[in-house]
């Protein structure tokens, strides 16, 4: 608990934290909302899997590049810029009104997840800066579990929303608005966001090289590469088709959607808050793998459910085991990456995980057509448990080190 005040009493974080959750629930309102409009329009899976294709598309093409530029560029000013620009882009959608603007939705979607690429790992990599390496897991878990709830929040809105507006403009001016007070705190915070550098910048090529170096080099590293990767190749399928096996087969109005959200946020809240206050306790490594067995096993056990109140809670259980795997993850791929290094490393990070979640929305519509939409449930929680037992072979015998070990073992330019 004395590690929770003290990192909210660094200044600085409480910008970062608040721009943060200010942001997740625009994000969170408007991709929901986006499916909605979809499923109005079209009907169609398939339409609702190309549009999270659209989505993630941008960081598996520039997720490396924008890795390398975070490395190179003041990360604090590449959150701001990326702030403004998405801000102006997402009011873009208020011009969808027919199923012959679906293509709109698309291209808008891409263009605003490429910016995004490079805005995720500024604010990863920015984060040790704002409150250091000590108060990392701390400061991971206290935003994953923000995120979480404003993420739920997000949801609700857009439901109901959805539920009782003619329109959804509302929704999509109101991500607007958000982007812009995100703009507006990150530019209050004084910690200087430029990268430490050791040798003068070499070509994007070999910088892109060292990133693969770093994390092909790291035992640990590549556990939760691969880890992470496996995880989304089995869980992409299930994003796209949550909310159609929620409005077709189990008949629920749009409107409840945040409350059915509010059962997995529950989970996460708890599992998040126990992981801040235990913090100096606990290995990331094992974290992760624990985590992805639980998250696998009530994945799988959603493909039985008779009832929205079955799926409610085997989303709270998905909760408890989700918020420790998150910050186990993202604190093992900060703290064995040294500062000059980290926006190449996340960058191919997400990349390759993008990569998986791609292939596996994309493969979302045949599946759920040749097995069935509750199969394919079953099928992902399978595969997910498979994973954290892989992980835990791959964590076996591995000591969480500090930063600069993953430094060490760059590939020369």
């Amino acid at each position: 608990m004395s590690q929770l005040r003290d990192l909210l009493k660094i200044r600085d974080f409480r910008y970062l934290w608040t721009a943060q959750v200010v942001s997740d629930f625009g994000d969170n309102l408007a991709a929901i909302t986006l499916i909605i409009l979809i499923q109005r329009l079209t009907g169609s899976t398939v339409a609702i899997a190309g549009l999270l294709v659209a989505i993630a598309l941008p960081t598996l093409i520039f997720g490396t590049v924008a890795g390398v530029y975070v490395d190179r560029l003041d990360r604090r000013r590449v959150i701001l810029v990326s702030d403004f620009v998405r801000a102006i882009l997402v009011l873009g959608f208020l011009f969808v009104r027919s199923v012959e603007m679906v293509p709109l939705i698309f291209i808008l979607a891409f263009l605003q997840a490429g910016v995004g690429t490079i805005d995720n790992p500024a604010r990863a990599a920015y984060l040790p800066a704002v409150v250091g390496t000590d108060k990392l897991l701390a400061a991971n878990s206290v935003s994953q579990t923000s995120r979480i709830i404003f993420n739920l929040l997000g949801t609700a809105a857009a439901g109901i929303l959805a539920g009782v507006a003619d329109t959804l403009a509302p929704a999509f001016i109101l991500d607007s608005a958000t982007f812009f007070a995100s703009f507006l705190l990150i530019s209050r915070i004084r910690v200087d966001g430029r990268p430490q550098r050791s040798e003068a910048p070499a070509k994007v090529w070999a910088e892109m090289k060292q990133g693969f170096g770093v994390m092909i080099s790291s035992r640990p590293l590549r556990a939760v590469l691969i880890s992470l990767s496996m995880t989304m190749l089995g869980l992409g399928a299930v994003n796209v088709l949550f909310i159609p096996f929620l409005l077709e087969d189990l008949m629920v109005s749009e409107a409840f959607l945040g409350a059915i959200e509010a059962s997995q946020v529950a989970g996460m809240v708890i599992s998040g808050t126990v992981v801040a206050m235990l913090a100096v306790r606990l290995r990331p490594s094992s974290m992760v793998w624990t985590g992805l067995i639980g998250i696998g096993v009530f994945v799988g056990a959603i493909s039985w459910a008779q009832s929205v109140w079955h799926v409610m809670a085997f989303l709270f259980l998905v909760g408890l085991a989700v918020g420790p795997t998150q910050a186990g993850a993202n604190t093992l791929s900060q703290t064995l990456v040294e500062d000059r290094m980290r926006g190449r490393v996340g960058g191919v990070l997400t990349t390759l995980i993008s990569a998986a979640n791609v292939v596996s929305m994309g493969l979302a519509g045949v599946a759920a057509a040749a097995i069935g939409t509750r199969n394919v449930f079953l099928a992902s929680g399978v595969l997910v448990v498979a994973t954290g037992v892989l992980s835990f072979w791959l964590f076996k015998g591995v000591r969480e080190v500090e930063s600069d070990v993953a430094g060490d073992a760059a590939v020369a330019p």
